[in-house]
């Protein structure tokens, strides 16, 4: 029944409140991203959500588009802003995704999604983390982040689809703001982002 109706609920009444809340810092964000990125505050990719159907996830974005002599991206630490590195060491970077979650292809509570390059790379067992919503933060996120590694991420998820609970969200969200404000986990140990998944 939580899962089912409730969940949802919670989820479209929690996300409104706090867009509302944080629309100070979304305006701020937004302005000061425009002038780093020419104009360019938001990144907009296509992710896997409930049963793997794609939709648009909205971030703030953290990087620029500087390309080498050959045209190819430079490397994250050359494209990482200064506001952008503040915005995602504070998590500011998540904030758009509460529209993801007012029009139901998010919830703030579950899975993280990642790539749709990963959905033929999953055993039978790591897919059943899309049995869900993803959400902006999850089990895996308060247990270590992007500081562990892809098969316990997987094994975090799984154990939070089998689990799901009005209780566990609310730890689940409440051991969020906590790491948010001690930044812990939001890089793995030698990368600015998490090393891709490769498969089993």
């Amino acid at each position: 029944m939580y899962s089912s109706f409730f969940k949802r609920f919670i989820d479209f009444i929690t996300a409104s409140i706090g867009l509302m809340i944080l629309s100070p810092l979304f305006i701020f964000t937004t302005v000061g991203l425009s002038l780093a990125n020419q104009g360019r505050p938001f990144f907009i990719q296509l992710r896997p959500g409930l049963n793997g159907k794609l939709f648009k996830i909205i971030k703030f974005k953290t990087m620029n588009d500087k390309e080498d002599a050959a045209g190819n991206l430079l490397s994250d630490g050359h494209r990482l802003t200064k506001i952008g590195k503040f915005v995602r060491k504070t998590s500011l970077d998540e904030i758009p995704q509460l529209l993801n979650v007012i029009r139901g292809e998010m919830s703030l509570i579950g899975p993280r999604p990642l790539l749709p390059k990963y959905l033929p790379l999953y055993s039978e067992t790591q897919n059943r983390r899309h049995e869900v919503k993803p959400g902006i933060t999850g089990w895996a996120q308060i247990n270590g982040r992007n500081a562990i590694s892809w098969e316990q991420k997987f094994e975090y998820d799984v154990w939070y689809v089998d689990h799901i609970c009005f209780e566990l969200d609310l730890k689940i969200f409440f051991l969020t703001i906590k790491k948010v404000f001690i930044s812990e986990g939001i890089n793995s140990s030698n990368s600015l982002t998490t090393e891709a998944f490769k498969g089993n």
